[in-house]
């Protein structure tokens, strides 16, 4: 019997980078209907990179990093790291990513090794939230609204590799956003099992990372489903590893953008397990311009 991949596989498959020098790696950007390469698949891709140069005891820590250029669907992306420092506790490393000769994206990732802390504290999550369970996919909540679910939907859908829950129900009308705070929060899980490797799940994550966070910003002013308003672009993103953690479990992703001006708009995420604890924090700033009537 064929084996048909899940939606987990092939995002493993594409985070798989292929060696073409020591230094240097070359991803697969899929040929898709979108106008730019997904930014998460573009800083995972990087942030995989960065991890193929360390000796993979060091798991990362933080990394920082700037979407500079839109990247063309179709077209291979090749990863340049340079190894910026290779300390006792931690390591550095700088990922610049380029297609078609051009500078897209650059990434500042640093690993550390474990270590024992002397203190530890936590802010406990600003809310209760309803277990991922008791919450409607995203397609079922289209499909409740719409009577069904168009096939361009469907087939994203199947596509998706990781399976997304809003804590709150998506709201579908001007009305239904009166008063909205900027805040929102989804349940997320790979869509099948990512393995074992750390690396993996760290770079699953940060792909998973740009997949909702700028919601919070739009809330407030159109509904998230349905044509858009704003041509919207990641400028910047930033992410902290506090944790070990496994994309492929059930995490919440509460997000939240305490200012919108200018044409950006901030947002900030922190990730949680199901016990509550903190894993990763997560800062992104995103650039919304009025499209043009």
């Amino acid at each position: 019997m064929t084996h048909t991949p899940t939606p987990a596989e092939h995002l493993v498959d594409l985070l798989d980078l292929e060696r073409i020098e020591v230094n240097i790696f070359r991803g697969r950007s899929p040929e898709e209907s979108l106008q730019r390469v997904f930014g998460g698949q573009v800083a995972g891709q990087a942030l995989v990179a960065a991890g193929r140069t360390t000796d993979g005891d060091r798991p990362v820590h933080s990394l920082h990093a700037y979407f500079l250029r839109p990247g063309r669907p179709g077209v291979p992306i090749v990863y340049q790291v340079e190894r910026v420092r290779d300390g006792r506790s931690f390591t550095t490393r700088r990922v610049t990513a380029i297609q078609q000769g051009r500078t897209i994206f650059n990434l500042t990732a640093s690993f550390h090794k474990p270590e024992e802390g002397s203190f530890e504290h936590q802010l406990p999550p600003a809310r209760e939230v309803p277990d991922p369970e008791s919450l409607p996919t995203v397609a079922d909540e289209v499909r409740e609204y719409l009577g069904g679910l168009p096939e361009s939907l469907e087939r994203m859908a199947r596509r998706q590799p990781f399976e997304i829950r809003y804590v709150d129900r998506l709201r579908w009308t001007p009305d239904e956003i009166k008063g909205a705070d900027a805040r929102s929060a989804v349940w997320m899980r790979a869509v099948g099992p990512l393995g074992d490797d750390q690396l993996v799940h760290t770079c699953a994550l940060a792909y998973a990372s740009d997949m909702t966070l700028l919601d919070a910003v739009r809330i407030p002013v159109e509904p998230l489903w349905g044509p858009r308003s704003f041509d919207i672009a990641s400028l910047d993103h930033a992410m902290w590893f506090h944790r070990p953690f496994r994309a492929d479990e059930w995490f919440l992703y509460d997000q939240e953008s305490p200012i919108a001006t200018g044409a950006r708009g901030l947002a900030r995420g922190r990730i949680y397990d199901r016990a509550g604890n903190l894993l990763v924090s997560v800062v992104q700033e995103g650039l919304f311009r009025t499209l043009e009537a």
